[in-house]
């Protein structure tokens, strides 16, 4: 089966729940559209609220709280939202990026070992058995290594150690100094072992949140090598199929997961920075046209927040006085701007009640923008 390049972006709306907003829990939610991604506080919020009906920013509080949904360090090495139930199995998959990653560079210049790691992890997961600070956490670990290794002890350690960051302030939950308690996942793991179920688990949720996909898209989303994603799609034969993508390329997928035709409409949303839709692959052309990519994925990792406009970026958006400033790449049809506004509406209720200047650290992005045309919504 072939399958257009437009047809991938519809099935990529479509699991990721930005053709229809659906009236499901926030923790169901979180778990359909597999990960958010959650380095600004404000993001999960905000892309929950372009997905879910009658959302409620309070029900993403109570799960945080409840740890229903548990926000840590996961994929590509960032942060992100994920069910609670999904997380062992993410982490688990991680386990070789995570162990290359932060236990060499700041870690080993350190002095360190991952020896010292797989010592010091269990002990620190049994201070963290309660919510501590980051100062906390860091004392404990100075009192370990010592003053001079501190530094390039912890650089490793909070993302190698499966830690969980734990709720600590208003508006989203989580503040500028982050608190940490131990997952509570099972013993911690060691070396740079893959677990092979653990990848094959975390493939199978990517797809169907975020497929059809190809192996680099996979490896892309994971920062996993390309080689254990090719293995893991082996042993996988027969719960995946295969499909031809718009360039002659393989993509795998999910048999029966949803491929709207491409002719379904999409409506246009506000989305938020970082959104893992336009993360997710290697190809991010499935969502963001070539040319734009450049001006809403800036050098130094920042994702601005964009316009979807018949499921492709059209734009980036900001609060401002008054509402929402949205500014269009192209020239947008009526119905377009019409239906942003309506979006902007929604969202400004939803900021006023939270942070009403949300993001307003990166607005110095918007003097690097070519000219456009620029509304108030």
């Amino acid at each position: 089966m072939v399958i257009s390049a437009r047809e991938l972006n519809r099935a990529t709306l479509s699991r990721q729940l930005l053709l229809e907003r659906e009236p499901l829990t926030v923790p169901d939610g979180v778990r359909r559209v597999v990960a958010l991604q959650a380095q600004h506080p404000a993001s999960p919020y905000l892309a929950l609220w372009n997905r879910l009906t009658r959302f409620a920013p309070a029900d993403l509080d109570a799960a945080f709280t409840g740890r229903s949904v548990a926000k840590a360090t996961l994929m590509r090495i960032t942060l992100h939202a994920v069910h609670a139930e999904d997380y062992a199995a993410f982490r688990a998959a991680m386990q070789p990026t995570l162990y290359a990653s932060r236990l060499g560079s700041r870690f080993a210049a350190a002095g360190l070992t991952p020896a010292d790691a797989d010592e010091l992890v269990p002990e620190l997961l049994a201070f963290a058995r309660r919510q501590r600070t980051s100062a906390e956490t860091q004392a404990w670990v100075e009192e370990r290594v010592g003053a001079e290794k501190k530094e390039g002890a912890w650089w490793g350690l909070k993302a190698y150690a499966p830690l969980h960051h734990a709720p600590t302030d208003a508006p989203w939950s989580f503040g500028l100094r982050p608190s940490f308690r131990a997952a509570g996942t099972g013993p911690a793991p060691t070396g740079r072992a893959m677990e092979p179920q653990a990848l094959r688990t975390l493939i199978l949720r990517y797809l169907a949140g975020f497929g059809p996909a190809s192996v680099a898209d996979v490896a892309q989303f994971a920062m996993v090598q390309r080689a254990a994603i090719r293995e893991a799609l082996r042993a996988l034969d027969g719960a995946v199929e295969q499909l031809q993508g718009p360039d002659g390329g393989t993509l795998f997928d999910l048999p029966g997961a949803s491929r709207p035709p491409a002719e379904t409409p999409a409506p246009p949303r506000l989305m938020a920075m970082w959104d893992s839709v336009l993360l997710a692959y290697a190809d991010r052309s499935r969502v963001i046209p070539p040319a734009y990519r450049p001006l809403v994925i800036r050098r130094n990792g920042d994702v601005l927040p964009t316009l979807l406009v018949d499921g492709h970026v059209a734009g980036v958006w900001r609060p401002v006085d008054g509402g929402i400033e949205a500014t269009a790449f192209h020239a947008l049809p009526p119905a377009a701007w019409d239906g942003l506004a309506a979006e902007a509406q929604s969202l400004t209720t939803l900021l006023s009640e939270r942070e009403a200047a949300v993001y307003s650290r990166y607005g110095h992005w918007w003097s690097k923008l070519p000219e456009a045309e620029a509304r108030l919504l």
